[in-house]
């Protein structure tokens, strides 16, 4: 693949990114500022986006207030800023503010295998071993052996139990089986805490990767007491080659640098937005290449098969606590297997990519792949950030 050096940014706007009832719409966001040379909590109100900081330092501070939305409607805030300014600026610069993801000390949380789709994707790549070559072909034997003994099964239900022991006796049991329709769901640890980027940012893909998409998926926030307080969008990229090897290089193939997008904005729940509304929305992928390849997708939360609470209560409770919140990535629907590169090889990236991953009520994040290796280090850890507000005063 050619350097990503030369492609060139997306162009978004504000009429892009907002959500399409954004007037309803109580939006957190993040910004740098580099007057502080740190990350300032705002909120988005039209095209203006108003420095919250002051009142709440971190998006987990403003997550455990009763009052959030309106701290976010209606409080007085510091600086304002254009929401088009942030979104035309360079990747990547801290001499000129720009959108950061959403979030910031909440553990960054996915849950996996939550899709009956993908799940038959994930048996595909064990049984193929993470080889693009062969996927075609295991692709139509799984499918014929395995996809109609799933359908409508609800996950740890007595007739999961049948059908493990139908697949069992067949020989077609699989890691990925046992989380998407067993008892326990698959829940893991995506990023380190301020890892994510945010829309408008470079996303990383392995170098070595040569089999991998992104995953369009419904991101919940939720604060320390396991209460879901708003919802966002996410890309959790997926490296189909290295998790085919082995389920244990899960790490490897998920957490790399820049290879988390969450944004644009955390969207807080109230009476216009609430969990149902996030349990019926649909979000739709368009992946844009430098050669005018287009592909799109789509990934309906109606068809997941654990229910989201379900999901944070696997996360958060009684075995596992998180003081200052996390967001939970909920799955993906979409699982690609259209050709791009070669016959039967599938879906994979290529450098350049806009990916742009968007619903009405959540708005689009968008990112351009890059080498993992080649986008921007993270350098700004925790412990930058809790100097940085205690230099500011607002600590």
């Amino acid at each position: 693949m050619e350097s990503a050096a030369a492609h060139p940014r997306p162009v978004l706007t504000a009429g892009s990114v907002l959500p399409a009832d954004a007037d309803r719409a109580a939006l957190v966001a993040r910004v740098h500022n580099p007057e502080w040379d740190g990350p300032c909590v705002a909120a988005v109100r039209g095209e203006q986006v108003v420095d919250l900081t002051a009142i709440a330092p971190t998006v987990s501070d403003l997550m455990e207030r009763d009052d959030a939305a309106a701290v976010v409607r209606e409080a007085d805030g510091g600086h304002v800023w254009r929401l088009d300014e942030l979104l035309d600026a360079p990747t990547g610069r801290r001499d000129v503010p720009h959108l950061l993801a959403p979030i910031d000390l909440q553990v960054i949380k996915a849950a996996g295998v939550t899709f009956a789709r993908s799940l038959l994707e994930r048996v595909i790549e064990e049984r193929t071993g993470g080889d693009p070559a062969q996927a075609a072909r295991v692709r139509a034997r799984v499918g014929q052996m395995v996809g109609g003994t799933l359908d409508g099964i609800r996950p740890g239900s007595p007739e999961a139990v049948k059908a493990k022991e139908l697949l069992v006796s067949e020989g077609l049991w699989s890691q990925y089986l046992e989380v998407g329709i067993g008892p326990d769901p698959e829940v893991f640890t995506k990023a380190p805490v301020l890892s994510a980027v945010g829309t408008g940012a470079d996303i990383g893909v392995l170098g070595a990767s040569v089999w991998n998409n992104p995953e369009p998926e419904a991101v919940l926030v939720v604060d320390s007491r396991g209460r879901v307080r708003g919802a966002t969008l996410g890309n959790d990229v997926n490296l189909r080659d290295i998790e085919g090897r082995s389920a244990l290089l899960l790490s490897r193939a998920k957490d790399n640098n820049a290879s988390c997008a969450i944004g644009p904005f955390v969207r807080l729940l109230d009476e216009d937005f609430d969990l149902d509304t996030v349990r019926g929305i649909d979000i739709d992928l368009r992946i844009e290449g430098t050669d005018g390849y287009v592909l799109r997708g789509s990934s309906s939360m109606r068809e997941i098969s654990r229910d989201v609470l379900d999901l944070v209560a696997a996360t958060h409770g009684p075995h596992h606590q998180y003081p200052d919140g996390f967001v939970l990535f909920t799955g993906t629907l979409f699982a690609p297997t259209e050709d791009r590169q070669a016959p039967g090889a599938g879906f994979t990236h290529e450098y350049g990519d806009i990916v742009r991953i968007s619903s009405p009520r959540l708005g689009a994040l968008v990112n351009t792949v890059v080498p993992s290796e080649q986008a921007a280090p993270w350098t700004f850890g925790v412990r930058a950030l809790m100097r940085n507000l205690a230099q500011r005063g607002v600590l």
